[in-house]
């Protein structure tokens, strides 16, 4: 849960410095982010009252918005390094926290004691991969990306 709670607050961070369709896209995600939280905290059990939970026609509209992201942005010719505007900075800091959570739900998934939705650790995993595409797209499109020197430190 802390991790999903900083993931949407440096989510929150990241809208101060965007706006139009990449903070459209982001106010859904934090709002979606409050889903996925009420649905960790609440254990799927046999009894339970109907919960919160995260569906597959969110993550099928965090897959949507990759597509149409990744169809305007510059072709990857390299790796890129978490760097360029503050905006892509912050994105890909974003991603990271994305990514800490999800490991953390493959740790809730490897508990047999733990009754965890699927599908968060699904959604978790297409986020990051948004973040990652949001933040070349806040780059210029990609065509402001810090590319990787492979061994660029070894000379000195």
């Amino acid at each position: 849960m802390g991790d999903v709670d900083e993931l949407n607050a440096v989510i929150g961070l990241v809208r101060l410095e965007v706006e139009g369709t990449i903070d459209t896209i982001l106010e859904r995600v934090q709002n979606d982010l409050f889903d996925l939280g009420a649905d960790l905290c609440t254990p799927i059990t046999e009894d339970a009252k109907p919960a919160l939970r995260i569906v597959q026609g969110q993550i099928n509209w965090l897959e949507a918005r990759i597509d149409a992201v990744t169809a305007e942005l510059a072709p990857l010719t390299s790796f890129i390094l978490p760097a360029g505007s503050p905006a892509a900075a912050r994105l890909h800091f974003s991603r990271t926290v994305a990514r800490r959570a999800e490991r953390a739900v493959v740790h809730l998934l490897e508990e047999p004691e733990e009754a965890v939705n699927r599908l968060v650790l699904l959604y978790l995993n297409r986020l990051s991969d948004l973040l990652f595409v949001l933040a070349r797209a806040a780059n210029g499109m990609g065509g402001a990306d810090v590319l990787w020197v492979p061994a660029g430190g070894r000379d000195g």
